[in-house]
Formats: structure tokens, C-alpha cells, sequence
């Protein structure tokens, strides 16, 4: 139960505080949009590219008493249309986002889809690994600061997708970029891998879903609420991977959590702070 529950009006007046609520405080929040799909190989086998990692962004902002707090949370892009299709490729994820009377926006942009053989994979948070050695997608798109992502990768044949920590192909030709880091929720997690492009076994990065010559069946999908990009697919039936769905989480003090949420988050308490997880979409009332 929120320990604020006894606290109403009268008692805060008597703790110098104003009739119709508690003090302002600090949210840290982590938005992660969802990766985008893998694409698939051509005539040729490993010409397909990773899918781009959801943008990664973080903010901590002070936040007033009754403060609607409204969480979106993006899904991942599919892979390209198999068995191959070379001009359309994986298709962008999309947005997730917080916003709310006072708080400055943070939306972080869906992954960019990965491109078939001798096609660019699409810009977006991070970038989608393209085929046949063409230009990666841009990552950091829009621009934000700190960046959202990275761009991908050109390896040859195909180039992974970018991570929210580093560019695809950093690691070798086809493999995604690695995610990005975060304690927000006590221990340590890595989220927000690029996939892997097609040609080899290298793999996606952090949660990225690996390509078809990792997973017989076709490219992986990126872990879901990581927002990590898809996998390249195989020649033939082998479809490539469907990028992972973003995620949002917050993170306050316990004494000053109301407990009014819509949407179902998971929760979840690190030392002095409450955690809410949202793999859907939302809100949380200050």
C-alpha cells in the first residue's frame, strides 16, 4: 500500500505545506521505443541487415503533486515481407514517450527497419542495417542530446543494426551494436541491441535478435521491452526477425508514491526508491 495513504490535507498543513497536495519530486524516467524489423536476404544468401534499436533516452524532472503522467509505450517494427521482397525492407518501430502538465516531453523514436539486398535500411533512434554493402541507416534521428542511438552498420554483405550504445558492424561485419546500460531498476541492465545482419553467425547486440544462419527457423526477434532491433531472415522461407518492443520506467522516492496508476505496470521496490514498469501503455499520477 502507498505509505502516503494517511497523509491528507490537514496533515500537510500542519507540516507548513499548502492545502491540496504534497511537495514537488523527482522522477527518473527511462524511454526506450520499439526496434525495428530485420530484413531479408536476397537471391544471394546474407544480404539482409539488422534492425535498428529503439531510441534510449533518460530524464530526471521534478514533478508537482496530482501531476498526470501519460506513458506510450512503442511496438517493434515487423521484418521485411518474405520470402524477399528487395525494395520493401523491415519496417520502422515506433514511438514511446512520457508527457504531463509542467514536464518537458521525452519521446525516443522507433528503430529503423533494415533494407534488402543493395537497399539503405531506414533512419530512426538507431539506424537499420542495410544489404550489399549500401550506407546504414542514420541513427539519432530526430536529433536529440544526449544521442538516442546509433547509426548501423555497412559491413559486407549485410550490416547490423545500431544499438543505443555503439554502431552496428562494431563488432564484425553483420553483428548489431550493443545497447546501452541502465540501474534505473537496482541492478544493472543492458537494453536496446541492434540486430543482426545476415552472412554469418554473428549476433545481435544486447537483446537484438540474431540472424537465420543463428536461428534456423529465420532472423530472431529483438527481446521484448528492450526495444532491440530484429534479425536478418535466410533465402527462401526463413522470414527475418520482428523488432522488440520499447518499454518505459519510472523511478521515485517510496515516501512520496501515490500508488494511482493506469495500465498495469509492474512494481517493484530498489532500496529507497518505487519502480513502475510499463510494457504497455499508461499513466501514473503524481
Amino acid at each position: 500500500m502507498p505509505i502516503l495513504s494517511s497523509r491528507g490535507a490537514g496533515s500537510a498543513k500542519g507540516f507548513g505545506l499548502t492545502s491540496g497536495g504534497l511537495p514537488p519530486y523527482d522522477i527518473e524516467f527511462l524511454v526506450i521505443a520499439g526496434g525495428g524489423g530485420g530484413g531479408s536476404n536476397g537471391p544471394d544468401p546474407g544480404n539482409g541487415g539488422g534492425g535498428g534499436a529503439g531510441g534510449y533516452r533518460t530524464s530526471t524532472q521534478l514533478v508537482a503533486s496530482k501531476t498526470v503522467i501519460t506513458v506510450t509505450v512503442g511496438d517493434g517494427g515487423p521484418g521485411s515481407p518474405g520470402p524477399y521482397v528487395q525494395s520493401s525492407g523491415g519496417t520502422n518501430g515506433s514511438a514511446s514517450s512520457i508527457s504531463g502538465s509542467g514536464l518537458t516531453t521525452i519521446s525516443s523514436a522507433g528503430g529503423g527497419g533494415a533494407g534488402n539486398s543493395n537497399f539503405a535500411g531506414n533512419s530512426g533512434g538507431s539506424g537499420g542495417g542495410s544489404g550489399g554493402g549500401v550506407t546504414g541507416g542514420a541513427g539519432n534521428t530526430p536529433n536529440t542530446s544526449p544521442s538516442q542511438g546509433f547509426s548501423a552498420g555497412t559491413g559486407l554483405p549485410a550490416g547490423g543494426g545500431g544499438g543505443a550504445g555503439e554502431a552496428g558492424s562494431t563488432d564484425g561485419a553483420a553483428h548489431g551494436g550493443d545497447g546501452a546500460a541502465s540501474s534505473i531498476t537496482g541492478p544493472s541492465v543492458t537494453r536496446a541491441g541492434g540486430g543482426a545482419g545476415g552472412s554469418s553467425g554473428e549476433p545481435g547486440g544486447d537483446g537484438g535478435g540474431g540472424n537465420s544462419y543463428i536461428n534456423p527457423g529465420g532472423g530472431g526477434n529483438g527481446v521484448l521491452n528492450t526495444g532491440s532491433g530484429g534479425g536478418a531472415g535466410n533465402v527462401g522461407t526463413n522470414a527475418p526477425g520482428t523488432g522488440g518492443k520499447g518499454v518505459v520506467i519510472l523511478s521515485m522516492p517510496v515516501g512520496s508514491f501515490s500508488g494511482t496508476t493506469t495500465g498495469s505496470p509492474t512494481e517493484s521496490t530498489s532500496g529507497a526508491n518505487k519502480i513502475l514498469v510499463f510494457t504497455g501503455s499508461g499513466s501514473y499520477t503524481a
